[in-house]
């Protein structure tokens, strides 16, 4: 470095000293003298590389040269230190070590296949509020974080809301500390995708506890993977946190998909900020009102059900069911805004069609089956859920020939398996394979881990994809934003009781009836039912919280999604005897 700095002197003095004397050789105010000429040199010389540049005896001129070379040492060294400043600033934040000052924000903490989901999913619900962020803390490298979420900031409209990832071990208290956990609004502890997952998460909620403390209320929600990993995730995450069971909720609702073949999509569209969400509204103007007078009240949502003063839910409650002080309404709608409400209330049309009530199932109702291809983890907790709702589960070795009157069900990859959506995806390959040339279909439910393979799986209308990590993530985002629907998710997604369900249009109203989505919430009402929404015979997507004053023509073919109860049968009702290439699933 000292050779370099020593040539570079030497090539400016072999420039500025030639140019310097040509300046002073060609002025016409030059001093005639050989020395004058010198002289003028040197100052010339010295005011161009800061020496100086003082004439007169030798001492003057050693001393100015002195004090110049000591000027521009101070001066070299206080822009390097400068520099160093600012370079070790932008490393940090380069880095992602750098401090969040921010609050009221949402603090991710951990990195896995639900983060692009869950992140997406809370950017959507900060967009509609003013000057908010999510900030991400995780073990990578923060440049590739935010490439990875930067188009998720962009698709969400990155005006109102702010995306700032940070990179550190949740587990480590002093990275934590960077993040302002104290002052979140809320934060969501995911599992890494390592065989230590759950202890990962019960090591960040301990050092969640240890930064924040008992004393400061935050709004946590945390996942496991597996069951047995609940209890010590909620003593760890303390009083008042949500912890959610990954692999207990992506089996409840491949049960309840089984049991309600297309029900993947409803889900999702109830559970993603896209569309109709749930929300939670106290209104002191309505107590004293009974759930049917609410229901027929709510011009621009659909009345789901109740939360009591202690946070527990009544979902589809009686219609002489009264709103008590404390109360709050669980509401299907399009945003947080405050539903419109008639005053005085509407009251339900006694001339509005309406179907006889549905039949109920008896004893005689046939045997059901599921026939198991592949397992893994899941498949205990699927083939008890099946058990509670009278279906026989069967594990296949050979790919059965479709069959309408059965249902299919194929599980990921054995565990620990590299990628254990390859079995999935040339399974749906082989079974589609069948179909066509039979021309006979199965009504099909398939997981996946990788919501990116969600696109690549040959899946026909009468097959269900449920994406685990993706409904769990969408899931936690909710719940991060309304604590409160934790609980009535929990029964929604349950398969017996209050659950959403899919029914024919016509159990409510006869078939040709032209009528309104609000005489079919009334109808469903009489019936001990409460309608989301419907899906049209002619699509697969289903409509949430459709305008309740629009009219059409309900047919055969059109389905009402409603939350309502289902009479499970016996387990031992049905039991098929597994033939030679099956066994039973258990």
């Amino acid at each position: 470095m000292t050779a370099v700095a020593g040539w570079l002197a030497l090539a400016s003095l072999a420039v500025v000293a030639p140019a310097s004397a040509l300046l002073v050789w060609t002025d016409s105010h030059a001093p005639d003298t050989l020395r004058g000429k010198v002289e003028t040199v040197w100052r010339t010389v010295g005011q161009t590389l800061r020496l100086g540049g003082e004439v007169g005896p030798p001492l003057r001129i050693g001393l100015s040269v002195l004090l110049a070379l000591v000027s521009l040492l101070y001066v070299s060294t206080l822009v390097g230190l400068v520099t160093t400043a600012i370079t070790d600033r932008l490393t940090e934040l380069q880095r992602g070590q750098s401090t969040v000052v921010e609050r009221g924000h949402s603090l991710v903490l951990g990195w896995s296949e639900q983060t692009p989901t869950l992140v997406a999913e809370l950017l959507a619900a900060h967009a509609q509020r003013r000057n908010t962020a999510v900030v991400v803390l995780a073990d990578r490298d923060k440049l590739d974080m935010e490439r990875e979420l930067r188009p998720l900031l962009v698709a969400a409209g990155g005006r109102r809301v702010r995306l700032l990832c940070r990179r550190g071990r949740p587990a480590d208290p002093a990275a934590l500390a960077r993040v302002s956990p104290g002052a979140a609004a809320a934060i969501v502890v995911l599992p890494p995708d390592t065989p230590e997952a759950d202890t990962q998460v019960v090591k960040t909620l301990l050092a969640l506890r240890a930064v924040v403390g008992d004393v400061r209320a935050v709004r946590v929600v945390a996942a496991v993977r597996q069951t047995r990993s609940v209890p010590t995730a909620r003593l760890a995450a303390g009083p008042g946190a949500v912890v959610l069971d990954v692999d207990g909720i992506t089996a409840r609702i491949i049960v309840q998909c089984l049991v309600e073949p297309g029900l993947s999509r409803v889900l999702e569209d109830l559970l993603d900020f896209a569309g109709a969400e749930l929300h939670v509204h106290r209104v002191p103007g309505l107590v004293g009102r009974t759930f049917a007078e609410l229901r027929a009240a709510c011009a621009d949502a659909c009345v789901v059900g109740l939360v009591r003063p202690d946070g527990s839910p009544f979902l589809n409650p009686p219609p002489r069911t009264v709103l008590g002080p404390g109360d709050a309404v669980v509401v299907l709608a399009w945003d947080d805004t405050p539903p419109t409400w008639t005053t005085p209330a509407a009251t339900p049309d006694p001339s509005a069609p309406c179907a006889p009530p549905p039949t109920a199932p008896d004893g005689r109702t046939p045997p059901r089956h599921v026939l198991v291809l592949g397992w893994n983890r899941l498949g205990p907790d699927v083939v008890d859920g099946l058990a509670r709702n009278g279906w026989d589960a069967v594990r296949r070795t050979k790919l059965p020939e479709p069959d309408p009157s059965r249902r299919l069900l194929v599980l990921g990859g054995p565990d620990g398996h590299l990628d254990p959506d390859e079995f999935t995806l040339v399974t749906l390959l082989r079974l589609r394979a069948a179909e066509r040339e039979s021309g006979l279909r199965s009504p099909t439910v398939a997981e996946l881990t990788d919501a990116r393979h969600q696109p690549l799986a040959p899946a026909g209308p009468h097959t269900d994809l449920v994406v685990g990590g993706r409904l769990v993530g969408l899931l936690m985002a909710q719940v991060s934003q309304t604590v409160e629907l934790a609980a009535a998710f929990d029964e929604l997604f349950s398969p017996v009781g209050n659950a959403v369900r899919l029914r024919p249009a016509t159990d409510y109203v006869p078939a040709g009836t032209e009528a309104s989505f609000a005489a079919l919430v009334e109808a469903a009402g009489l019936h001990g039912a409460t309608a989301l929404g419907y899906r049209p015979g002619d699509s697969r997507i289903p409509l949430l919280n459709p305008p309740k004053t629009a009219v059409r023509c309900w047919s055969h073919e059109d389905v009402l999604i409603v939350v309502t109860t289902a009479a499970a049968l016996r387990p031992d009702e049905g039991q098929a005897r597994p033939d030679s290439e099956s066994s039973p699933a258990r």
